[in-house]
């Protein structure tokens, strides 16, 4: 008995000192790669820059190693931002180093506005006079083959897959089932058009939403087409007659119809990209190219914010994930009592949130605005809560893809009294001191006062949101409210309404702001500031690494785990986009 105990706890403690041996060792490890993170890169003379279109793609690439850790694979795939994208590009541009810019694509979807944001940024460097060449492995998405009609030429392999078939919106309805298990979902909006409540309400969609819809897919693909159309020199209407029928699904006939040039295998395409620069070509990803260095000998004497705010606006201080509307209400107001900046690009990647976390930060960037010029560049969508903050800036740009507006707001109130009594046998009794103590009750569905009051309640909150856009952009309040009632818009729409400036991506907004604020060179600082890594790595041992794991075995279902994981965090009343939108 004493030799079992004593060669069992030799055991455990040899477990936990190895324990502790790994991690330490991963640490040191780890730290390294951070050290060694920002260090410049070497690039070979002949050079080709890699733009993978088929990785996630985020608003702002991270320096922190921790954020691309696949645990799967034991390896690190940093993902490179929207501005890692369109920064390198530019400065390849001038990069004798750099030959040309190889797209690969995979089967991911970021949206239809960070894909026309780096379709043009991709034109832009063809103008340098590069060479621009795309190819698939597998399946070329629609999104990945509008960006890659920006290139020279398209090729795939001999076994991939070619998309177009136009674009869909799928609407889920939850009445019929949440009536099964008994749960009733009382809504109060202000809005017709505030469709985020229908899927509670109705078993379909309603007239107005049902409108909107096909209003804003419509404009998009239209807006696609034409892109498609100029660079393929094929007729949109050859283009709408290649969807309906699917041709392009026989990668033959996409060949014969002109959409791309051909299939090659990887060997052959390497083979051509030798013959293109005269000899074999280094590949440089985007997250490397980042820290290469580019002789600029201008004096930069200004300096410009760039504000990222991607995700659902919540309150408190939120996540890297999210908007929160304490510290990002704090950040404007630093931002705006330090005077080393001169200008702000909001950057807004948001389909809303929390409407009382909205009005924090549209109050700073009100005020802000007073003091310095404030441009905002929509992203994929900047809605609702989104469109909240936005309002007050100097000027608004978009794509012409970008969903906006969605002016309106709305709060649900789930009573499963059904649910408890009939489906699992618990009843409840309440005692209160007061009527209404208990409200809003899970338990019993409200009254008519209490339905008053909390539409009144809703209708001033909207009031709120019609008259912060009319400040702000300068439009009557019965203007904005005929634009309101929760209508969803994508770009070309909005900048016909005047809920937007101009159509341009972040670059221009850049520009913009730097105008405006009297620069001819300035130096650009990203915000909010990157977590010190040391920190992230205890959070990127836990809940990131569980990121990744799910991300990695759903592939581009993981957009619903997402969504669904989000609904936790919409308390209170809410300035959201109608849906969890996905656009394919």
């Amino acid at each position: 008995m004493k030799s079992f105990l004593k060669y069992t706890l030799a055991t455990i403690t040899g477990i936990i000192v190895t324990s502790i041996l790994f991690t330490v060792i991963m640490i040191v490890t780890l730290g390294a790669m951070i050290a060694s993170s920002d260090k410049p890169v070497s690039i070979d003379d002949n050079s080709i820059l890699v733009l993978n279109t088929g990785a996630i793609i985020p608003e702002r690439g991270s320096s922190d190693p921790f954020s691309s850790f696949d645990p799967i694979e034991m390896s690190f795939k940093p993902a490179a931002g929207i501005n890692d994208i369109l920064g390198n590009l530019e400065k390849a541009s001038r990069d004798n180093r750099i030959k040309g810019v190889l797209i690969e694509n995979g089967p991911m979807i970021n949206g239809y506005g960070k894909a026309s944001e780096i379709r043009n940024a991709i034109l832009k460097f063809r103008e340098s006079g590069k060479f621009v060449i795309s190819y698939t492995d597998y399946i070329l998405t629609q999104e990945a083959y509008h960006i890659s009609t920006a290139a020279e030429k398209i090729w795939i392999s001999p076994v991939a897959m070619v998309e177009f078939k136009g674009i869909s919106s799928d609407i889920m309805f939850y009445t019929g089932a949440l009536e099964k298990i008994g749960v009733e979902v009382q809504v109060i909006r202000h809005g017709k058009f505030k469709g985020a409540v229908e899927p509670y309400m109705n078993r379909s969609l309603s007239p107005e939403n049902r409108s909107q819809i096909e209003r804003f897919t419509g404009g998009i693909w239209e807006t696609m087409l034409s892109d498609i159309s100029e660079s393929r020199g094929i007729s949109i209407d050859q283009l709408n007659l290649i969807a309906d029928s699917l041709l392009a699904y026989d990668t033959q006939k996409a060949i014969d119809l002109g959409m791309i040039e051909g299939k090659i295998y990887r060997d052959q395409l390497l083979e051509e990209l030798e013959t293109i620069t005269g000899a074999k070509p280094e590949m440089v990803s985007m997250t490397s190219y980042k820290n290469a260095s580019v002789p600029d000998k201008t004096e930069h004497k200004g300096r410009v914010a760039v504000v990222y705010a991607e995700g659902s606006i919540v309150m408190g201080k939120g996540s890297s994930t999210n908007i929160g509307g304490d510290s990002y209400a704090k950040l404007f107001r630093t931002i705006r009592e330090n005077d080393k900046y001169d200008a702000v690009v909001l950057r807004v990647n948001s389909p809303g949130g929390n409407a009382m976390a909205s009005d924090l930060i549209w109050r700073e960037v009100a005020l802000t605005a007073e003091k310095i010029p404030v441009v905002v560049s929509m992203s994929n969508y900047a809605a609702s809560g989104g469109y909240y903050i936005s309002a007050p800036a100097t000027v608004i740009y978009a794509q012409s893809s970008t969903l906006t507006g969605s002016i309106g707001i709305y709060a649900r109130f789930p009573q499963a009294g059904a649910l408890l009594e009939n489906k699992l046998g618990i009843t409840t009794e309440s005692v209160k001191t007061n009527r209404y103590a208990d409200s809003p009750s899970l338990i019993r569905p409200m009254d008519n006062n209490e339905e008053v009051i909390m539409q009144q309640n809703i209708d001033r909150g909207y009031n709120d949101f019609i008259s912060r856009v009319s400040v702000g952009r300068d439009i009557s309040l019965e203007e904005v409210d005929a634009m309101g009632e929760g209508h969803v818009f994508y770009g070309d729409d909005a900048l016909a309404n005047g809920l937007i400036d101009k159509i341009g991506g972040l670059d221009d907004a850049i520009a913009e702001a730097a105008s405006l604020a009297g620069l001819e060179s300035y130096r650009i600082t990203e915000l909010p500031e990157e977590e010190d890594p040391y920190t992230k790595l205890l959070k990127s041992l836990s809940g990131e690494i569980k990121t990744s794991v799910i991300e990695r075995e759903l592939g581009v279902n993981a957009i619903y785990w997402k969504d669904i994981n989000e609904l936790r965090s919409l308390t209170g009343i809410q300035a959201r986009l109608p849906y969890f939108l996905i656009l394919r």
